[in-house]
């Protein structure tokens, strides 16, 4: 009975720990496949349509500045290994006192040749350093916060290569509007040059109106060809920010300037505390990590002891003395010509470059977000005079003045001048609308804090 519940047990168990193993299995392929699935489909993003959601999962997957802080928080998790260890013990085995004598006066010739009984002292020695001073743990706190210091670094890394992300894309946008404004404007002059050619021929316009309204269309082909460049450009620079350089030339994005009313969803400026922010708290942690270093040099000062514990083999040693000995050392440091005032000093400079630094940052970030706000506030203004009313009547003198030029009432100069006016003005509503988009993406790269 004993033996069949044994059996019964046994079966049971493994059937639990195989049913346990094929859970964790299932689980383990799930995500594999789950992440597999996720990486896939930002590798297959569409260039060609891409929204600016699209760009900060390509941003985030590809950046190498991103990849770059993590491998220094992937150094600093190493660095936290080696600051916790102890010493490692030395283990030292020597012979000596070889009595080359086999006559007279070895004692142990006539014990015979083999090798415990040879005239040799032989040692087996074992030595432990041990630190005193809190170095250790001085140790161990610095590489901590070096850590947590990296980890706020990729935080600002972060922070500042998507502000850099949000500047392509919006460049991006603004390049390929503009690239649209200059091919329409290209059309719009072909169509009047072909009409002036014709009439001309009809004998109802002059050859010098014909002439200014040729070099107006060939004025307007290269600002074309120049809005092309700035579109590879812009396309080049996105391109990288999101690991595609290879298919810059592919990009294409699709979404449409932010309204202005995501200004009424920010804080002001005066409930806003930046310490908080990843570069502030990196800042902070080295000035922590500068002076646990600091009291790391002063225990310098503390002496570290050696202990040495030593076994000793010795035959034909002076009569009534054993065979094997053991033996004990303890060893110190004397402090009579260096007592380490340059690692001190050093590190009292360091701390001191740390604190300056730790302000330097502080007032660095009240700068820039002092700048964001104006930046963003000017943009704002700029962009609203020209959407309710620069460029409304901007198209209002242009197609007044194409309705007078058809009926005979103004010459082809100052058609042309309102062309120029109107394409002015549609460009600097556009840049008007970028400059908007990029202040915006920079109050938010300055205003962005840690949760605690």
């Amino acid at each position: 009975m004993h033996t069949t519940l044994s059996l019964i047990k046994s079966l049971v168990l493994n059937s639990l720990i195989v049913s346990g193993l094929s859970f964790i299995s299932m689980s383990v392929i799930s995500v594999s496949h789950a992440a597999e699935s996720v990486a896939l489909a930002t590798n297959e993003t569409p260039l060609n349509a891409l929204s600016l959601s699209q760009s900060l999962q390509l941003f985030e997957l590809n950046n190498r500045e991103l990849l770059s802080a993590k491998r220094n928080i992937e150094s600093a998790v190493a660095d936290t290994s080696i600051a916790g260890q102890n010493p490692n013990p030395v283990v030292s085995v020597g012979v000596s006192s070889l009595n080359l004598n086999l006559n007279q006066g070895n004692n142990n010739a006539q014990h015979g040749n083999s090798l415990s009984n040879k005239t040799v002292q032989s040692v087996l020695q074992l030595s432990q350093l041990f630190e005193r001073g809190n170095k250790r743990d001085l140790r161990l706190a610095s590489a901590n916060e070096a850590l947590k210091a990296s980890q706020f670094d990729y935080k600002d890394t972060a922070r500042q290569q998507q502000l850099m992300l949000f500047t392509a894309y919006y460049d991006l946008l603004l390049a390929q509007e503009t690239e649209k404004i200059q091919s329409l404007n290209v059309g719009l002059y072909g169509n009047s040059l072909s009409s002036a050619e014709f009439r001309l021929k009809a004998g109802d316009v002059s050859a010098s109106d014909v002439a200014r309204i040729k070099v107006d269309t060939l004025r307007s082909q290269n600002d074309l060809r120049q809005a092309l460049a700035n579109k590879q450009k812009a396309q080049a620079n996105l391109a990288y920010l999101i690991g595609k350089e290879n298919n810059a030339n592919e990009i294409n994005v699709t979404d449409t300037w932010p309204s202005i009313d995501a200004v009424n969803q920010l804080k002001p400026l005066d409930l806003i505390s930046l310490d908080n922010r990843p570069d502030v708290l990196a800042a902070d942690l080295r000035t922590k990590q500068a002076d646990d270093l600091r009291k790391l040099a002063n225990s310098l000062k503390t002496r570290d002891v050696t202990v040495d514990l030593a076994y000793q083999h010795f035959p034909g040693q002076e009569p009534g003395v054993g065979v094997n000995t053991i033996g004990a050392t303890l060893s110190f440091p004397l402090f009579t010509n260096y007592q380490y005032q340059g690692e001190i000093g050093r590190a009292e400079v360091n701390y001191n470059l740390a604190q300056d630094l730790k302000e330097q940052t502080k007032a660095f970030a009240v700068g820039e977000l002092t700048k964001a706000k104006a930046d963003l506030n000017s943009a704002m203004d700029r962009m609203q005079r020209f959407d309710e009313q620069t460029l409304d009547q901007a198209q209002k003198v242009a197609d007044a003045a194409e309705f007078a030029y058809k009926n005979g009432a103004i010459d082809v100069t100052d058609l042309l001048d309102a062309r120029r006016t109107l394409r002015a003005t549609q460009l600097d509503a556009a840049l008007s609308h970028a400059d908007f988009a990029k202040s915006l993406a920079a109050w938010h790269a300055a205003t962005q804090i840690e949760k605690n």
